[in-house]
């Protein structure tokens, strides 16, 4: 399903190699990411670097790296490492999954103006248009460990909001 795998954030110039190497069909690019906090500042880099590589506007990018942000960030605080990224792109729609070996599945909560928290799902339903959810998911950076993708897509029409 993948083109290449590509382990750490510093190897984001091979990713850019992967992108230019897909068929016209579609790309698809995965990353494993750190283990600790510093993920969600990697993924940002490297789902924006990827996105503008194959030729996306910039509200379609600024909102994939928001959305992959609060994922990476929940996987990071509630879910188990090791994380991984993926980032799909085919002439109809971008999909990002954020998959990491915890058992406990994201939950959205409703807003409260109050919280410090909480509120990363409403952000990625509101942005997707309710297309994101959370499914079983194998690891292709790490072959026969299971856990859950939690994922988003976005159309690529200009009139998509």
């Amino acid at each position: 399903m993948f083109g290449e795998t590509v382990p750490g954030a510093a190897q984001s110039a091979k990713a850019a190699a992967v992108a230019e190497r897909s068929s016209s069909a579609g790309r698809s690019m995965v990353w494993r990411l750190r283990d600790d906090a510093r993920a969600v500042g990697d993924a940002r880099d490297l789902v924006r670097r990827a996105l503008l590589l194959v030729g996306l506007g910039r509200d379609l990018v600024d909102d994939a790296v928001l959305m992959v942000s609060e994922l990476v960030t929940n996987a990071v605080l509630y879910g188990d490492a090791p994380y991984e990224l993926v980032v799909r792109v085919d002439p109809v729609e971008v999909v990002c999954m954020v998959v990491d070996a915890g058992a406990v599945l994201p939950v959205r909560r409703g807003a409260d103006a109050q919280a410090e928290h909480g509120r990363g799902l409403l952000i990625v339903a509101e942005l997707s248009a309710g297309l994101y959810g959370c499914d079983p998911q194998g690891f292709a950076t790490c072959p026969g460990l299971a856990g859950k993708a939690t994922w988003f897509a976005l159309p690529r029409t200009a009139g998509r909001r």
